[in-house]
């Protein structure tokens, strides 16, 4: 039971960051409280509070499906609070098991719809955030009435859901890769289901019976450490009913709502991002497996519909990294630099929430309204806007004989390739089981370029830098032999072959003439016209597939090549499309899966923005 919990831990990435001397007991009091929630129900909280008791404090909190142990008031965390600079400068820090989880009373409802106009009777995480916020103002010593929330992926998505409580004490909230609707963000890309993810489904299924201090949920047993081979020699997804049967409901919703339909749309958080008054400061990594989607769409929607305090900070990490200490920043086999976590704690989130909770409050924060770092020169830049204002769009066509080209191709026709379900294209180059995948995001890409069912276009060696700033849409010309198939898209960065390696690459690996993945994305092609109608290709019919692959600031270097490359399979990554169109996939049998001819025309294009 210890393992499973560590494991859940793990995903909750609520990893603790080394405390060289510091002793949460020896400054801090530890108390722990049942909130009574305008329903009845008792929400278990657990309060952080500094013993020099000669002045006021500021509290923030963190509401969290993963569980705020340790529990007892004499078992401590070795870690509170966003980071070790908010911890020692004096803060009233809080963490809330959320409705339905741990010790906490009620029902979970995994990713709880928002409602905007409650009746009596009617809560939803909003209501209890307010409740929280309203009890902790009133009870709670030596505060000084200014609340901020913050958390990382799901704790993350409890703090965009306080922006909506309404609560004149909320002050600030940071969402950190914040989930934004799993539609799109961990479960979902763009219609396609993440098997990858298929294990964590264990997390938010299950129902426990009451208030617990011990994991009510296990993982499924597999008899492989092999992850490809063991989701190949499965099969359909529903062969994995035998691991998850009617009592996980969320596996259950999963298989009932293969499309955008209103199950998913109602919890959903964007949508309701507008009118936001509380500052904000939105953080996400570039390389974050997990949750890309959430945290820019969750910054691009205030931004645009309210008037707010509202800054985006984006770093070269993969999901949590930032709430880490480690000295050397890397994701995979790609160095970006030292300290670069430890800036953001002291330099960005330190200052954000000094002040707005413990300062005179205002715009004028000295913060940049966007931060984000140049993944390609591995540099801090900041920016008046995001998207920046000095950006041009550029096109790429996937010309013949494997050219990217800046103009329009001069030949008819298309690269044709063969994408067969029993031989799908790895997402990784390494079979290795793990919980959740993350170093593929920078990983050396040759090892796909070199199969027959993955097509490659690249530029020259570029005389010039050349920046990317923001969105990149692909629009894809394509016609399949079949009535279904899936497109992945990846930006790649080719590097020249004088670059030496780090210690952060992998034995086996070169860094010189590195194949870089920069930014990928998949469309499920039965939702290339809708997200909620899907419909099946016509066999043969050219057709229009756009892939909209999530913002980046890259550079890539004089001596440099961009690559794209275009596949139709990226597993266990995503799980295999049958190719054949049935109505749920999550229903499809051995018999639909079948090998299909792909055709990619060469009046496709990738439609970049480039900082000018």
């Amino acid at each position: 039971m210890k393992k499973i919990l560590l494991v859940v831990l793990f995903f909750a990435f609520a990893k603790a960051y080394t405390q060289e001397t510091y002793d949460v007991s020896k400054y801090y009091t530890k108390q722990e409280v049942a909130i009574e929630m305008r329903d009845g129900i008792k929400l278990h909280t657990t309060i952080y509070a500094p013993k020099d008791t000669s002045k006021k404090y500021p509290i923030v909190m963190q509401r969290t499906p993963y569980s705020c142990r340790p529990y007892g008031e004499d078992q401590f965390r070795s870690k509170i609070g966003p980071n070790k600079y908010m911890m020692e400068d004096g803060y009233i820090i809080v963490y809330q098991d959320v409705r339905g989880r741990w010790m906490s009373e009620g029902k979970y409802d995994n990713m709880r719809a928002y409602i905007p106009n409650k009746t009596v009777g009617e809560v939803d995480e909003a209501s209890d955030t307010y409740d929280t916020i309203d009890w902790l103002v009133k009870n709670v010593a030596n505060n000084n009435g200014n609340v901020g929330t913050w958390g990382i992926s799901y704790p993350g998505f409890y703090a965009t859901y306080s922006l909506l409580s309404g609560h004149p004490a909320l002050k600030a909230a940071s969402p950190q890769a914040c989930i934004g609707d799993f539609f799109f963000d961990d479960f979902h890309h763009n219609g396609a289901y993440l098997l990858s993810y298929w294990r964590a489904t264990a997390v938010f299924g299950y129902q426990k019976e009451g208030p617990t201090k011990e994991a009510w949920y296990t993982f499924p047993k597999l008899d492989s450490d092999d992850q490809y081979d063991f989701f190949l020699k499965t099969g359909p997804l529903s062969n994995l009913d035998t691991y998850y049967d009617e009592t996980n409901e969320f596996w259950t919703q999963l298989k009932e709502h293969p499309n955008y339909d209103s199950f998913w749309k109602s919890r959903g958080i964007i949508q309701h991002l507008e009118n936001i008054e509380p500052a904000v400061m939105t953080v996400g990594g570039l390389y974050d497996a997990e949750d890309l989607y959430g945290p820019w769409e969750t910054y691009k929607n205030i931004e645009k519909r309210s008037d707010n305090y509202n800054t985006v900070v984006f770093g070269p990490w993969s999901h949590g990294d930032w709430a880490r200490t480690k000295k050397r920043q890397a994701v995979g086999n790609v160095y970006f630099g030292d300290d670069i976590s430890d800036y953001f704690q002291k330099e960005l989130e330190t200052k954000f929430f000094n002040h707005f909770l413990k300062g005179m409050g205002g715009k004028d924060a000295g913060l940049p309204e966007a931060h984000i770092f140049d993944s390609g020169t591995k540099e801090w830049k900041s920016f008046d806007t995001w998207p920046p204002k000095t950006m041009m769009d550029a096109t790429f066509y996937l010309d013949t004989n494997n050219k990217l080209s800046g103009s329009p191709s001069t030949k008819n026709g298309g690269e044709t390739f063969v994408s067969d379900p029993a031989n799908p294209v790895p997402y990784a180059e390494g079979k290795k089981m793990v919980f959740t995948p993350r170093k593929y995001m920078t990983d050396d890409q040759r090892f796909a370029a070199k199969r027959d069912d993955v097509l490659v276009y690249e530029t020259p060696v570029l005389d010039d830098e050349l920046t990317l700033a923001g969105e990149i849409i692909a629009k894809l010309e394509v016609a399949t032999t079949g009535t279904a198939a899936d497109w992945i898209v990846k930006v790649i960065d080719v590097y020249p072959d004088d670059v030496p390696n780090t210690e952060e690459t992998e034995e086996g690996v070169q860094m010189a003439g590195y194949h870089q993945m920069v930014r990928s994305e998949v469309m499920r092609g039965r939702f290339r016209r809708s997200m909620e109608r899907p419909q099946p290709f016509v066999p043969g019919k050219k057709e229009e597939v756009f892939v909209k692959l999530q913002d980046v600031l890259h550079t890539f270097k004089k001596g440099h090549k961009i690559q794209i490359q275009i596949q139709s399979t990226w597993f266990p990554l995503i799980d295999l499309n049958p190719q054949s169109y049935v109505d749920n996939i999550f229903e499809a049998k051995e018999v639909d899966f079948k090998k299909e001819t792909h055709t990619v025309f060469h009046s496709s294009k990738i439609v970049f923005s480039i900082l000018r």
